[in-house]
């Protein structure tokens, strides 16, 4: 019934040929008789018919063709004609062109109002060709169901590389049914169309990893520029504490050292009085070297390395005169960049706040989440400046800003919030997979 209803079709559809070719000879005598004469007109005639209608066909047959699929719903191309159609589109041009030429087989040998061709990119379906051809650029779905599900699609045939989705092939046929000879049609195409459309979707995958390397390439250089710059600011942060914390040692040890040779040298200080010079000059050392033995835990904490910002953070607060909780369930250890970022801000920033020992307790918390490193820290006591806070933890927030985190202060409520973070990677995720894998 079907193979009768499209040669029905094709009859109608040489039968409006005809009756078009009748009416331009018709037309063309009425014109060219009276201008010409009988015997040239009889010898222009047929040129001129051949002529007019080879380009009215160019032009009117889509027209015609059209028209007939609206009034008997049947496609005027067989199965078998589409399929030798389908196979020249892959046998002749470039991929530009064939596969336009393939969407445009699916439509006319299905009778579909719309052919789309898709292919799987990633772990998404792109549509590559679409006939008739619109303006609204490539459209992409998640996978075959949420493509079966779109209202424009009627059938869908997946052309699979073994368990691997390359390709679909998709028709809407809002006004006739799909027919078994469609579907047959369908599975004809994917079949003979299957190692070009992998070789496709293989180009297209590969233009998409090549687009994600120069991504990647692009922010494993922005991490190195970050890397670099939190280095400068350590370095800086490093030579201001050595000059704080040891100028006014040194320059007090020299003194008893200078006193002490003097005493020695003119021979009259009594020798008790040397040996007390020469006891506040070992205090003096003993000081200095137990605050270079201070910055260099605090340069390179070893508990911070062995144990996490928690159990540094446990042995920082054990020596501070005011009470601090810390609450830390991290699970996991990150980049000794991010877990050192986070360790000298909150430090730094405990230093601070924790002087008081009648004040209440700090809260300090660790998490891990969201693709941050954070640590909050909760102050409840009376009096709190966060400007001035803000002021001391300048060079540990411009750390943190390199390594591409934050800080953030504010007061809520009767508490000051101080709330630092940075990303739990510094270097960009590589998705290593070889292909997505499809459905049937």
């Amino acid at each position: 019934m079907g193979m009768d209803a499209t040669i029905a079709a094709r009859l109608l559809r040489l039968l409006v040929v005809g009756a078009g070719v009748v009416a331009v000879f018709a037309v063309l005598v009425g014109v060219l008789a009276p201008l010409l004469g009988p015997e040239q007109a009889a010898a222009l005639l047929p040129f001129a018919v051949a002529a007019v209608v080879t380009a009215g066909l160019g032009a009117g047959l889509p027209r015609i063709d059209g028209w007939i699929r609206r009034h008997t719903h049947h496609r005027t191309a067989t199965p078998y004609s589409a399929l030798a159609d389908a196979a020249a589109r892959i046998r002749a041009g470039t991929l530009d062109e064939a596969l336009p030429g393939l969407a445009q087989v699916l439509a006319e040998g299905t009778g579909a109002r719309r052919a789309v061709l898709w292919l799987a990119v990633s772990d998404r379906l792109v549509s590559a060709a679409v006939h008739p051809p619109g303006d609204d650029g490539a459209e992409t779905v998640e996978n075959l169901p949420v493509l079966l599900a779109r209202a424009d699609t009627d059938h869908v045939v997946p052309v699979l590389d073994g368990p691997v989705l390359r390709a679909a092939l998709a028709i809407g046929k809002p006004d006739a049914p799909v027919t078994p000879a469609d579907r047959a049609l369908m599975q004809d195409v994917a079949n003979g169309a299957g190692s070009l459309l992998r070789e496709v979707q293989r180009g297209t995958e590969l233009e998409e990893r090549v687009r994600r390397a120069d991504e990647l390439a692009q922010e494993l250089q922005r991490s190195r520029q970050r890397l670099s710059r939190a280095r400068d600011v350590e370095r800086r942060r490093l030579v201001g504490e050595l000059s704080h914390a040891t100028a006014d040692r040194l320059t007090a040890l020299r003194g008893e050292f200078e006193l002490a040779v003097s005493e020695l040298g003119d021979g009259a200080t009594p020798p008790g009085q040397v040996r007390a010079t020469l006891r506040r000059a070992r205090a003096g050392l003993d000081d200095l070297l137990e605050r270079f033995r201070s910055i260099a835990r605090g340069i390179y904490p070893a508990v911070l390395r062995d144990q996490g910002p928690a159990g540094a953070l446990d042995e920082l607060v054990a020596d501070l005169p005011r009470a601090v909780r810390i609450d830390a369930d991290l699970g996991r250890r990150l980049d000794w960049e991010i877990e050192s970022g986070i360790y000298y801000l909150t430090a730094s920033a405990l230093a601070h706040l924790a002087v008081r020992p009648e004040d209440p307790a700090l809260q300090v918390t660790l998490a891990i989440g969201g693709g941050r490193f954070s640590a909050r820290i909760t102050d409840t006591a009376p009096g709190a400046d966060a400007d001035d806070l803000r002021t001391a933890l300048a060079i540990d927030v411009e750390r943190l800003a390199a390594l591409g985190g934050e800080m953030e202060l504010a007061r809520t409520g009767d508490a000051t919030v101080l709330l630092a973070w940075l990303p739990d990677r510094l270097e960009p995720l590589v998705d290593g997979s070889a292909h997505v894998e499809g459905a049937r």
